[in-house]
């Protein structure tokens, strides 16, 4: 829980005016597998928010830096990181689709955040910690 904690953090840091998405996407990958061995899955991702829940932009939490898509004003996305302590394959076969799991039966969590993007830089929308999320609020 806090490696995902963390990588929720250091990908929001990187959703500022400029950058890519694949900026998001490589130092959550990075945290997450090759600094702390996890798996970073790949099923699901984070993405745009407008009139609708699920939209573009796809913000996947792995990637190449300085790829993607650059972050403009004005953008809301949610950054949503789902790590697996084995590998990062999820089993998405249940017939009722709404059933995910681990493809190795092991943990995973995930946190969630919804964000705006401003010229001040990254703000929270959805935020339950206020005294956490200081920096990043309004």
């Amino acid at each position: 829980m806090d490696v995902t904690h963390k990588a929720l953090y250091l990908g929001i840091d990187q959703c500022v005016i400029g950058n890519r998405i694949g900026d998001i996407g490589s130092v959550i990958q990075d945290y997450v597998e090759n600094q702390n061995g996890y798996g970073d899955v790949r099923e699901f991702i984070g993405h745009g928010i407008g009139p609708t829940m699920h939209e573009e932009p796809n913000v996947p939490h792995y990637g190449e830096a300085g790829h993607g898509i650059r972050l403009r004003e004005g953008m809301t996305i949610t950054v949503e990181p789902m790590v697996n302590v084995g590998t990062w394959k999820a089993d998405t076969s249940d017939p009722n689709g709404w059933l995910a799991k681990t493809a190795d039966g092991s943990l995973s969590c995930q946190y969630e955040h919804t964000l705006a993007i401003t010229k001040k830089g990254p703000q929270i929308l959805t935020s339950q910690d206020p005294g956490f999320d200081a920096k990043y609020l309004f």
